[in-house]
């Protein structure tokens, strides 16, 4: 059974008190807090195995390497991805698509290459390609949103063509909540033989990634998203693609020889690891998804599920409330606005009252210009948010409207 008062137990930021009152935290798309376990992680990372890893010989480098590896082993049977090498460790989502755009850019796009992208993608998925299009003029095609914000999939279709030399696609919009059909979209593109990028940031807290399943060709994610630690990443790609790819940066790691005539590189996946791994952070992740597996990412997906109704059902019955994307395809990230009440106010309003919510354009910015927007208020549940979160949730919203 799923006991989430059992489960806040484990997160202890959650049982902190801010202004002598239970603090309310729903701004889990933009990260989510970390359980016990992952703490206990970092801390007996720094405390019996801090080693530099590979390339020591004594028993810290020894251990250190082997946590190391097994939790990248452990990230690739999470994916269930056929082969560890191709699971590359990075700062986030936003480092793991500059690297695609830059290094399989680099070798497989060229002056009149088209990228196909939505309406609804965050910066991250939208700036990398910008920049590889400066370099070798990369057009950006743009898929256009239905009326209920998802994804208009027949023009998707259409924009495919004979110069379409990447798809790069949200499995979960960040703003919305939406789940586009990123596995239909693929297969789409591969009778095209265009191969496809999932930002898979928000998708990967809230719903099983099978990376043979969808067969996409490359898929990133940040692990803060996911309970785990902040300021690391995975990037996924299909081994193939991947040996055919420079590398991203030089440095350390990245080598097998170095001379200063001519540098060879090192294998998968070290090749796109330079510097020194955050060896820390990575056993920390395998951490966060063990607590997630534990749990069982279906018994959470129907949590929020709930949550998420009970949010939707309750901001119906106020007036003036806007809703941005009403598909029932839907994860946990609610977007809204109400009336007239400018959304840093509503924000700053419902933090005094001790409940933490997103304002702004949510690193959407073309999206809130569709949508003629300057940004809106984001709400979004967590595995170990509550009922009585929601309850103090729409009560602190009603309170704020009264103020206008």
């Amino acid at each position: 059974m799923y006991n989430v008062k059992e489960i806040r137990q484990q997160f202890p930021l959650l049982n902190r008190l801010v202004s002598g009152k239970p603090y309310i935290y729903m701004d889990n798309a933009a990260t989510t807090q970390k359980p016990q376990s992952v703490l206990d992680a970092i801390t007996e990372s720094y405390s019996c195995y801090n080693a530099n890893i590979h390339r020591g010989v004594h028993y810290l480098s020894r251990m250190a390497t082997e946590r190391h590896e097994q939790a990248r082993q452990r990230i690739a049977t999470y994916l269930n991805a056929a082969d560890s090498s191709s699971i590359l460790f990075v700062r986030g989502t936003t480092e793991a698509i500059n690297l695609v755009a830059s290094s399989y850019g680099k070798e497989h796009f060229s002056p009149g290459s088209e990228l196909i992208l939505s309406t609804a993608e965050h910066h991250s998925n939208i700036v990398p390609w910008q920049l590889a299009g400066e370099q070798v003029g990369l057009k950006l095609r743009v898929i256009p949103l239905l009326e209920d914000g998802s994804l208009d999939l027949a023009t998707y279709e259409k924009l495919i063509s004979p110069q379409t030399a990447m798809v790069a696609i949200a499995g979960i919009s960040n703003v919305l909540g939406i789940v586009n059909p990123v596995k239909q979209m693929i297969e789409i593109a591969h009778r095209h033989k265009v191969p496809v990028l999932v930002d898979a940031a928000q998708m990967i807290a809230h719903s099983r990634v099978d990376v043979q399943d969808l067969d996409c060709d490359f898929l990133a994610f940040s692990a803060h998203k996911i309970y785990g630690p902040n300021g690391l990443g995975v990037l996924y790609g299909k081994k193939e693609l991947l040996e055919t790819m420079p590398p991203y940066q030089g440095g350390g790691e990245m080598i097998a020889k170095v001379s200063f005539d001519k540098t060879t590189y090192n294998e998968l996946p070290y090749k796109f690891e330079a510097g020194t791994p955050d060896y820390v952070g990575s056993v920390a992740l395998s951490a966060a998804l063990d607590f997630v597996e534990e749990l069982g990412i279906e018994s959470i997906a129907r949590h929020e599920a709930e949550l998420s109704h009970q949010i939707i059902e309750g901001l119906e019955q106020i007036k003036g409330i806007r809703f941005l994307g009403t598909s029932r395809e839907r994860a946990g990230v609610i977007s809204f606005l109400i009336g007239d009440i400018h959304h840093y106010d509503m924000g700053m309003l419902l933090d005094q009252q001790g409940v933490a919510v997103r304002t702004g354009h949510h690193c959407a910015q073309p999206l809130m210009d569709y949508f003629g927007l300057s940004g809106t208020v984001r709400v979004s549940v967590g595995l170990y948010n509550t009922e009585e979160d929601v309850q103090a949730f729409l009560k602190a919203i009603k309170r704020t409207v009264t103020m206008f």
